[in-house]
């Protein structure tokens, strides 16, 4: 009996999506829930697992093909990975698979992942070693070669003294390398965005700026309790902007709606998505009913979803929605920028770098480490007027943090 494997039910938002990586390969032994293939959609990876042990069958997608919503990718049989069954078991006694390759004058099998990726770089098949099933090469072997013959090199070069000027004349004059990959989905997607989101709103940006040492003597006095008392939960600067932004939204709704047709849809709840870095491009999950989250909370999930973001884990679900964003451009040194809108949201707020700057009190000139705030909206939705005194409201609270608990 044969299992389909299906590419799973894609999010009504999300049209299609692309084969990334086969785990598995035709003859592989399956253990039930392992995981068999990733499909990247413009927003997440998804994994599809095995529903039951069983043989890895043929495979309908390769990778780099497109496919929809529950479609066919291959097929999962029944029994054990035993196509050759003599041969496997006798492999471990003999401890030779890779000999014996070689004496019946066969290439090892490599995956077309793993062909495809020893191709780019110029590698044969002999000159790889396979670690897969019955000697196969498999993508890893692939990486682990490229690894190695970059290292390789720095022997040889000590052999002749003279070699060292030809390679020199050979690196040096005017080789212009170019390196052409195709764009991830994910990144085709957000660029996609962002150009609508230009060319449909009237989107305008808004500046202030706020002093941070309030904040940032109230984090030096209790960062360390705040750790202790919850389970190393580290006390940062993004909570105290998502709970300032959380309560501003409430004094001005409009900042918290967003656009259907001809309706506006006002939000009688605050979803904001913090914007993370990943290796894949920026992902935008969410935190849930801020109104209703602590600073702990908040920090604690931010931190979650940052490694969720670097394993690429992040679920559709946790990245769907959102009410407002806040995108913190001031952890890689931006000291002023213009963010833009995350559609169907009115608005962004772009938090920036701490500098000291001097700065007027009450006559005299005093060094502070001051933050640029930046707030682009929507102008069909938001007036000037309310994006300014929401602005205001941000410093206001950031500037005074005790308000944030006396909500005033």
């Amino acid at each position: 009996m044969a299992i389909e494997i299906k590419a799973p039910t894609f999010p009504e938002s999300v049209a299609d999506g692309t084969v990334a990586t086969w785990h598995k390969q035709p003859g592989d032994a399956v253990k039930r829930d392992e995981l068999l293939v990733d499909i990247e959609t413009d927003k997440v990876v998804m994994e599809v697992l095995a529903e039951a042990d069983g043989v890895m069958g043929d495979i309908a997608k390769a990778e780099g093909d497109t496919v929809l919503s529950g479609e066919v990718l291959g097929v999962l049989k029944d029994g054990e990975a035993a196509s050759a069954p003599a041969a496997k078991k006798e492999e471990p006694k003999a401890e030779a698979a890779p000999a014996a390759e070689q004496a019946s004058g066969e290439e090892p099998l490599l995956s077309p992942a793993a062909r495809k990726l020893a191709e780019e770089n110029g590698l044969a098949a002999a000159d790889i070693a396979g670690t897969g099933k019955g000697g196969r090469v498999t993508k890893e072997d692939v990486l682990n070669a490229i690894e190695a013959k970059k290292n390789a090199p720095a022997a040889p070069a000590a052999k002749p003294a003279a070699a060292a000027p030809a390679a020199a004349v050979a690196l040096g004059e005017g080789d212009r390398i170019e390196k052409r990959v195709p764009m991830t989905r994910l990144r085709a997607r957000i660029a996609e965005r962002l150009v609508d989101a230009q060319s449909s709103m009237a989107m305008l940006t808004t500046f202030n700026e706020v002093n941070m040492k309030p904040v940032m003597d109230l984090r030096k006095k209790y960062k360390d309790l705040f750790e202790k008392k919850h389970n190393g939960v580290r006390l940062g600067f993004m909570s105290f902007f998502v709970k300032a932004a959380t309560e501003a939204l409430k004094r001005y709704p409009a900042v918290n709606a967003s656009i259907d047709g001809n309706d506006v849809v006002y939000h009688g709840y605050q979803d904001i998505g913090v914007a993370v870095s990943s290796d894949r491009g920026l992902v935008v999950p969410i935190l849930r009913n801020t109104e209703h989250m602590g600073l702990a909370d908040i920090e604690g999930t931010i931190a979650d979803y940052g490694r969720k973001a670097r394993d690429g884990k992040l679920t559709m679900e946790e990245m769907t929605g959102g009410t407002f964003t806040i995108s913190n451009g001031g952890v890689f040194g931006s000291l002023v920028s213009t963010p833009i809108v995350n559609p169907p949201q009115a608005a962004i707020l772009g938090m920036h770098k701490i500098q000291d700057r001097p700065m007027a009190v009450d006559g005299q000139v005093v060094i502070l480490p001051m933050m640029y705030l930046a707030l682009s909206y929507d102008h069909r939705l938001i007036d000037g007027k309310e994006a300014v005194s929401f602005l205001v409201a941000i410093k206001d609270l950031l500037e005074d943090p005790a308000r944030l608990l006396l909500d005033v």
